[in-house]
């Protein structure tokens, strides 16, 4: 029962793979061995490349995809997609994007489902996970006393990266009880960033105040900080959407599948309080 994880050297893979340990038969697909996480086995392998993945899939039973944003996310889940019909996977576990659909406000939202309705004509038995938007996205954004971010004052369902990892494990041990489900994760309200700001002012025993920018703002702030322009205006386009209330909704989900309650953002502020605000800033 061999789980090949992709995305193995981004945030939310190693957050599954975190929430997997202990697990037996883990193996991570990466271009570069070097780059491999500790204690699991490793496969060579590229989405972009279909002629790589024979042998990381040979004897997978479950899949965990994963395809970072980007105009080509579409090809890379086709190519994994492919090589999971032909290795014999028996389960692929899908992450897709809150939203995803044909009309979404974003191109991230559209590529997503189009890659979600592959997916779903495969064949293959199949789990689809839809994240709401990461707390883990905050980090940074505090300078000094004053909380900087491009959301207005749109209220938000945002999730730990964490609670995604332990509803991945959950679902990736026990794939059956969860065949032909789309899942959207949130966590346990829906907060805008001046709730967070009293929220981290709580944390850091200061006042901490909230400072909107314009989107424009924002999006040249990732371009500087080397963000792909595709990626800075794809994230421009949910800024413009979160903005207007379109992620102003929580789900029972989580709980539903992990049995607990999702990670209060104060919790979770606690947790990472000096991610959230460098020190160095």
């Amino acid at each position: 029962m061999t789980i090949l994880i992709t995305g193995a050297s981004g945030t939310v893979s190693r957050a599954v793979l975190r929430s997997l340990e202990g697990t037996a038969d883990v193996r991570v697909l990466v271009r570069d061995p070097a780059k491999a996480p500790a204690g699991v086995q490793v496969a060579v392998g590229d989405l972009d490349e279909p002629a790589t993945l024979d042998e990381a899939f040979r004897g997978v039973s479950t899949l965990w995809l994963l395809t970072a944003m980007g105009p080509h996310a579409p090809h890379r889940s086709m190519n994994a997609v492919w090589a999971a019909r032909q290795a014999g996977v028996g389960h692929v576990v899908r992450m897709s994007a809150i939203g995803a659909a044909h009309d979404a406000p974003t191109r991230n939202g559209r590529l997503h489902a189009l890659s979600d309705v592959e997916l779903m004509a495969s064949g293959l038995d199949w789990t689809i996970v839809r994240p709401a938007f990461f707390m883990q996205n905050l980090f940074g954004s505090v300078n000094g006393d004053t909380l900087y971010g491009a959301l207005g004052e749109g209220r938000i369902g945002m999730i730990d990266v964490r609670d995604i990892g332990d509803f991945a494990a959950e679902v990736l041990r026990a794939p059956a009880r969860h065949k032909g489900a789309t899942y959207t994760l949130t966590g346990p309200a829906s907060i805008s960033l001046g709730t967070v700001a009293e929220d981290l002012s709580q944390v850091y025993g200061t006042p901490i105040g909230y400072q909107p920018v314009p989107v424009e703002a924002g999006v040249q702030a990732m371009r500087e900080a080397g963000l792909p322009e595709w990626d800075a205006k794809v994230t421009g386009e949910y800024l413009v959407a979160y903005s207007q209330g379109w992620g102003d909704f929580t789900t029972p989900d989580f709980e539903d599948v992990v049995g607990r309650p999702a990670t209060p953002f104060r919790t979770f502020a606690r947790d990472h309080a000096g991610e959230l605000r460098p020190a160095t800033r």
